[in-house]
């Protein structure tokens, strides 16, 4: 009698854990149906989201492989059973889903279900999901549902518990969006501010050199010279901004590509000369490689921009079970104390905001003319 509820207590806690663990909600999401058909010993499992016209925005499956999901066809409308449970708010617990009056069949592709158990996934009186399972891997009574009494309370723990995870992922991924146009607010600002400048001086510098072309063409030459600077750094300026403008492309190069392709990039931008280097990075969840990217941008900007640096060096590396960053530049330096009493940040803040954000650290070397070295360290990897 003992055996089997230590048992269940433990699979409930390892789905809870699991569900924890992650921050983006599409993972959030997987965990959950793959969590629920464990613990349930069921054959499918189906999680769907959804939308405002009648479809559903996402919808993850369990027990599906890739090419069956493909075969199945576009995801399903909130009919039938999905309906009931998404618009009745209550659970379904039917020995064959095939004979329930609400049940309007599905695509040839589709996989044989029999006996089904749903539950709506709620967020106070909101209906945020509904999460359901089919085919119970253990022989059904005769004329029942081989999902039991106890099977239902279990998913309905994990349903509430569901509620909170993917609440707090989408509250997470709202704070990342409003994080990002910030950064493009500052972008945007700092662009304006920059290039106006340049071209403002681009301007009165030609003007000089037409006014000197007839009388002093010489001091015009040299007038031309510099317009054919300041244009040069003007395009700087721009081709840095659309670097941090553009979009990272992390889930589709991960994080070693991604940093490399943007390095390259300034590299080019710059007059410093900018390197990267990394060695045995594995792959971390998104919000630490989202944390790093960021880290890493901050203080190329710093480095490039007011350091007057020479060289740049960005390194990537394990230290034990961690992954460490380090962007060190040869520039002018500072006293970190003194801009600290100065009210000044230099991104500081934001850094290691970042870095604690996903349970790391962040470390900062300076001294006024030798340079500054910037280090996040964050666990995995």
């Amino acid at each position: 009698m003992t055996e089997g509820p230590r048992s269940g207590l433990y699979a409930v806690s390892s789905a809870l854990l699991a569900m924890s663990r992650h921050l983006e909600v599409r993972d959030v999401l997987k965990t959950i149906v793959a969590s629920a058909r464990e613990l349930l010993d069921a054959e499918y499992a189906a999680l769907g989201v959804p939308d405002d016209h009648g479809g559903f925005a996402q919808f993850v499956v369990d027990g599906v492989n890739d090419a069956q999901w493909r075969a199945i066809g576009p995801l399903p409308r909130q009919h039938g059973i999905l309906a009931a449970m998404l618009h009745e708010a209550r659970p379904q617990r039917l020995a064959d889903v095939r004979k329930d009056p609400r049940f309007e069949g599905w695509p040839t592709a589709h996989p044989e279900m029999a006996d089904f158990l749903g539950l709506p996934i709620r967020d106070g009186e909101e209906t945020i999901g509904a999460l359901f399972l089919a085919n119970k891997r253990r022989p059904r009574p005769e004329g029942g549902c081989g999902f039991t009494e106890e099977d239902q309370e279990l998913l309905s723990i994990l349903a509430q518990h569901a509620a909170i995870a993917l609440t707090n992922a989408r509250l997470y991924e709202r704070s990342r969006e409003l994080t990002i146009a910030e950064e493009r607010s500052r972008l945007a600002h700092e662009l304006h501010d920059a290039v106006s400048q340049k071209l403002f001086s681009l301007r009165l510098t030609a003007q000089a050199a037409v006014a000197l072309v007839d009388r002093d063409p010489l001091r015009a030459k040299g007038e031309l010279h510099q317009v054919a600077q300041l244009a040069a750094e003007a395009v700087d300026e721009l081709r840095a901004a659309v670097v941090e403008l553009r979009p990272a492309a992390l889930d589709e190069d991960g994080l070693v590509a991604t940093l490399r392709t943007q390095v390259q990039v300034l590299d080019r931008a710059h007059s410093a000369r900018v390197t990267f280097a990394a060695r045995g990075v594995r792959a971390l969840p998104a919000a630490h490689e989202e944390a790093i990217l960021r880290v890493a941008q901050e203080a190329l900007h710093n480095a490039l921009r007011h350091s007057g640096a020479v060289q740049v060096d960005v390194g990537l590396t394990r230290r034990g079970r961690d992954t460490v960053l380090r962007v060190t530049d040869d520039g002018t330096g500072f006293e970190p104390r003194a801009v600290r009493r100065a009210g000044r940040h230099l991104g500081l803040v934001s850094m290691r905001d970042r870095a604690s954000g996903v349970g790391g650290t962040l470390t900062v070397a300076s001294q006024p003319g030798k340079g500054t070295t910037i280090e996040m360290e964050v666990p995995g990897g």
